[in-house]
């Protein structure tokens, strides 16, 4: 079973958490055990895990990618001028797999998914695939 969520982006980095939709999804086919599969379709855009309790974390983790992957870094030759948003993309990366168990995400306390946008503001698609493990 797969789906698409469609993700609209307000900044050109942004990390919009997309777990509570994961969850809704993994309820509404009545998925028990198994595992998820969240993946960008997008070059300049990932997926990944981390802390949704402190919103200062996502700001830091942005604010870091941006001191590595400066925008319009002399040397860059891309001629779209997004080179800084495929490294971070590249260094964050495309994919996440995450357990699912008795109908839950298997994720710690603190732990977020996030739809991580490098070069935004854009219309994104972020998708779910569910493969059973029973």
């Amino acid at each position: 079973m797969k789906t698409t969520l469609h993700i609209q982006t307000e900044a050109r980095d942004q990390m919009v958490e997309v777990t509570h939709r994961i969850q809704e999804w993994i309820r509404s086919i009545n998925f028990q055990d198994g595992i998820i599969i969240v993946n960008s379709l997008h070059t300049t855009a990932g997926i990944t895990v981390n802390e949704n309790a402190d919103p200062d974390v996502k700001t830091d983790m942005l604010m870091r990618l941006d001191e590595v992957y400066p925008w319009n870094h002399p040397k860059d030759r891309h001629m779209e001028g997004n080179t800084a948003s495929h490294l971070k993309a590249s260094t964050v990366g495309h994919s996440q797999t995450i357990i699912v168990s008795n109908g839950q995400l298997l994720l710690g306390t603190w732990q977020g998914v996030y739809f991580c946008e490098f070069d935004g503001p854009r219309q994104r698609k972020c998708v779910l695939k569910a493969i059973s493990t029973i």
